[in-house]
């Protein structure tokens, strides 16, 4: 149950799975001069896509300390509306989720249970704050936090800009840009005292009309219990199309709580 929920949930349910998280070191680091942090800032949020809808599908591979397998996804965004993730394997649909601003509601067929709820619970249960932005935010290559609302040293690695947020002594914050057009390359969240840590990278990126879109996702994170890694590649896009977004639990299945 737990690998499709963590694919069909992403960067939700990823954080309470497990996975690897990847130092990352550099012998050679620069200061950038202050005037520059705002610059980088507005330059990420220049790059915004510009959609009404997007239809994503990818495949997924899902690997833990003990199992690892592929599966496809199908992704549906009404911008800043609603998500719908559905996880098949051979063609069956295994779970669905179904996301948006205020709720949070998904079911999964291995063990017939399904739950609904808010964010509030399940930022209580990761141990990190989440919304439907960050979710969103996620899936098409945007910083996961607003970087406009944070303060950030900045320094340069490995050609990189490299954006470091430490509001709380046990939450600890890393952005990476590109220096050519400000997107993305990777996001690293981490409670060093809980061991957790959960990293965002993404290695390729393709060009439309409405701007820039990443097309292969690797999440990494890690837990006490264990490790777990979900990449994710996207092999089918359109934009602005009418999309549906059909979501119900079937009979018979077992709602669960989160504490």
């Amino acid at each position: 149950m737990k690998k499709y929920i963590s694919i069909v949930l992403l960067s939700i349910a990823v954080v309470s799975c497990k996975t690897k998280a990847v130092a990352v070191q550099s012998n050679t680091s620069q200061t950038v001069a202050p005037k520059e942090d705002k610059k980088v800032i507005e330059k990420h949020y220049d790059n915004k896509l510009d959609f009404s809808t997007l239809y994503i599908k990818a495949s997924a591979k899902y690997v833990d300390e003990k199992q690892s397998q592929n599966v496809t996804a199908e992704i549906r965004i009404e911008k800043d509306k609603q998500i719908l993730i559905s996880v098949r394997f051979l063609g069956i649909t295994m779970a669905k989720a179904l996301i948006t601003p205020s709720t949070v509601s998904y079911y999964e067929k291995i063990n017939s249970t399904y739950y609904e709820g808010d964010f509030t619970s399940l930022s209580k249960w990761l141990g990190t704050d989440l919304d439907y932005s960050k979710v969103q935010n996620l899936l098409v290559g945007e910083a996961f936090d607003d970087l406009r609302k944070g303060k950030y040293t900045q320094t340069i690695v490995d050609n990189l800009f490299r954006l470091d947020e430490e509001k709380e002594a046990n939450l600890k914050k890393t952005f990476f840009l590109d220096a050519e057009k400000y997107l993305i390359q990777k996001e690293e969240i981490s409670q060093p005292s809980e061991n957790r840590s959960l990293q965002i990278a993404y290695s390729d990126s393709k060009t439309f009309n409405q701007g820039t879109l990443p097309t292969s996702i690797e999440i990494n994170a890690l837990q006490p219990k264990g490790k777990t890694s979900i990449n994710l590649n996207y092999n089918n896009i359109s934009f602005n199309e009418e999309l549906s977004f059909p979501y119900s639990v079937p009979s018979g299945y077992k709602k669960i709580t989160i504490q």
